[in-house]
């Protein structure tokens, strides 16, 4: 009891709803632990196996392309070139794997959701608190329903890392399609194009660059959960942060923690100008 009344039960409840989809959804699970952990092992290992010195100069040369900027391209070399200095090349491949998987696992889903919370009320009325919800809760709470789903390791994480990362996916897609000018949805109409042909070759093409700007919420979302993740058996350069913490090596958790930062600023920079792109 709690004063005149009774407590509500309110975590049993959950945890019954958990272990009730554990037990009658044991299949989709397997399946889905087994075809991610496939991708994330095949990415992981063809990753490590490209020499550092030509991911470098790749990733500065794809820098100053996209951005047309010297500095960012100099930059990326330099601090990717700092990462494999200090010994962290393999975990910030397998970092860069797990976040890949990840955002392509959060659009694969994201995206449809925001067409369909753009096209339809009700489903806008469905998603958007459900997308409250998920951009509230705590991240480590995501690690709850993960570990019984698919156990400790690397799947675990991805899912924990596509429920924290996905939200802005939504919300962009379905904010860049219902920001499409009126006028230009009535022309369409007056044309006699159909919802799906509207869609495609008007809505979609317009809304592009807010949805790319969604993407990029999605990365940087992705790349701050894996130190998170790392609790559950990730490992990278969040596994690198959390030996140290359970170590007290201040020194190696620091040097994880700017790989975490270099590869967010090359990443993040990259999708930025690759947006401005589209929508110029």
């Amino acid at each position: 009891m709690t004063g005149a009344f009774p407590r509500i039960p309110l975590g049993q409840w959950l945890e019954a709803a958990i272990d009730f989809l554990v037990t009658h959804l044991a299949p989709a699970t397997r399946a889905f632990s087994a075809v991610t952990e496939s991708g994330l092992n095949l990415l992981e290992a063809g990753l490590d196996a490209l020499p550092p010195p030509l991911v470098i100069a790749f990733v500065g040369l794809v820098a100053w392309r996209v951005t047309r900027k010297k500095g960012l391209g100099a930059f990326a070399v330099a601090g990717l070139a700092l990462v494999w200095n200090m010994g962290l090349w393999q975990a910030t491949m397998s970092t860069l794997a797990l976040v890949l998987v990840a955002t392509l696992l959060a659009v694969l889903v994201g995206i449809p959701l925001g067409i369909a919370a753009a096209m339809s009320d009700r489903a806008r009325a469905v998603v958007m608190p459900v997308l409250d919800v998920m951009q509230t809760m705590p991240a480590f709470v995501y690690l709850i329903p993960a570990i019984p789903f698919f156990g400790l390791g690397k799947v675990a994480a991805v899912f924990a890392t596509v429920i924290f990362a996905m939200p802005p996916a939504i919300r962009f897609t379905c904010l860049g399609i219902r920001q499409v000018p009126a006028e230009l949805v009535e022309c369409a109409e007056a044309f006699g194009t159909g919802r799906f042909q509207r869609l495609v070759k008007l809505e979609l093409p317009l809304a592009a660059p807010t949805m790319l700007a969604g993407v990029n919420q999605t990365v940087m979302l992705a790349l701050s959960m894996v130190v998170i993740a790392a609790m559950i058996g990730a490992r990278g350069l969040g596994g690198e942060v959390w030996k140290a913490i359970q170590r007290l090596e201040m020194g190696n958790g620091f040097e994880a923690g700017i790989g975490i930062v270099i590869v967010a600023i090359c990443l993040d920079r990259i999708l930025q100008h690759v947006g401005k792109r589209v929508g110029s």
